[in-house]
């Protein structure tokens, strides 16, 4: 059997290597400004999960070119997805949100834009700019889902119901926005079978791609003060492979898997410490794909 992954779907829509590139706009969030909570997500840095991005004191198009810049000695193509990550990237005046995607949008270089943001952020005026938008370049949605079970949900303060990312999916996609679902895997008190529940439900519920990411335990947040505590543990690195392993197994074909891990800054992070040896992981979780007779494969689906 096969995996469809990120690598194929962008060679096939872009007809080539696509690098993805982390920028800053300058948001925060609806979960720490006081809107819905000071506290934001209980696993979530003090960089908004954007801690490799940039600090916005650059400009759109500096952003841009410093990053293009800094990986110009490994990669010579000239096609980048232009990833607005820190925060929620719709949670701004929609006026400044235009500014900042259009500024992107017309670099010769950004192939496609991706923007991470929540469920409940994605109001008429966000979603007409996104289909303005989605007609220039194709525009990537990223939200942030993690967990399709309200007792964790509610313990991880995400702030917003199952039904609102329902909704929000069913909009996206009646202007043909191309969705991808973030899920962690590892999280507190939940178990495997919570988890394969979490990846079935994203594949059904239109999600065009899915992102299956490690629980990182970082500094100054309130996961890392309950961690302290004892009150729970952390995945090993065999508990993890087999978890990514039944999940890539249980993902239709048509669905892109855009990770099977992630990174968390070395700086901060307190656990698990086997997941700064990236290449490590992948190498653990390819290994046990190759066992399984799972391969990276191709599905056309634009």
């Amino acid at each position: 059997m096969f995996f469809y992954s990120a690598n194929e779907f962008y060679k096939q829509k872009f007809g080539g290597k696509v690098y993805k590139i982390a920028l800053n706009g300058g948001m925060t969030c609806p979960n720490r400004d006081g809107t819905l909570s000071y506290d934001g997500c209980i696993f979530c840095s003090q960089n908004g999960s954007g801690d490799f991005t940039p600090q916005n004191t650059y400009s759109i198009d500096e952003q841009i070119h410093l990053a293009i810049a800094k990986v110009r000695n490994k990669i010579k193509e000239d096609k980048f997805i232009a990833y607005f990550q820190s925060f929620t990237n719709t949670y701004a005046p929609v006026d400044y949100l235009e500014t900042i995607f259009m500024t992107a949008i017309h670099n010769s270089k950004i192939v496609g834009v991706a923007i991470g943001t929540r469920p409940d952020c994605l109001g008429e005026d966000v979603l007409t700019l996104l289909n303005k938008l989605n007609h220039i370049k194709p525009v990537f949605i990223e939200l942030g889902l993690q967990t399709i079970h309200e007792s964790t949900a509610k313990y991880i303060n995400r702030c917003y119901p199952l039904s609102v990312y329902d909704k929000a999916v069913n909009n996206l996609k009646k202007i043909h926005i191309n969705v991808i679902v973030h899920m962690i895997i590892g999280l507190p008190y939940e178990t495997k079978e919570m988890m394969y529940e979490t990846v079935e439900y994203i594949c059904q519920s239109g999600a065009d791609g899915i992102k299956l990411q490690l629980l990182h335990i970082l500094e100054n947040t309130r996961l890392a003060d309950e961690y302290r505590q004892g009150k729970f543990t952390v995945l090993s690195l065999q508990e993890y492979t087999e978890i990514v392993c039944h999940c890539i197994e249980i993902i239709p074909k048509d669905i892109v898997i855009h990770r099977i891990t992630g990174d968390g800054d070395k700086k901060i992070l307190i656990a698990p410490l086997w997941s700064g040896d990236k290449k490590k992981v992948l190498n653990t979780i390819n290994t046990a794909l190759r066992e399984k007779n799972i391969i990276q494969g191709s599905q056309s689906k634009n």
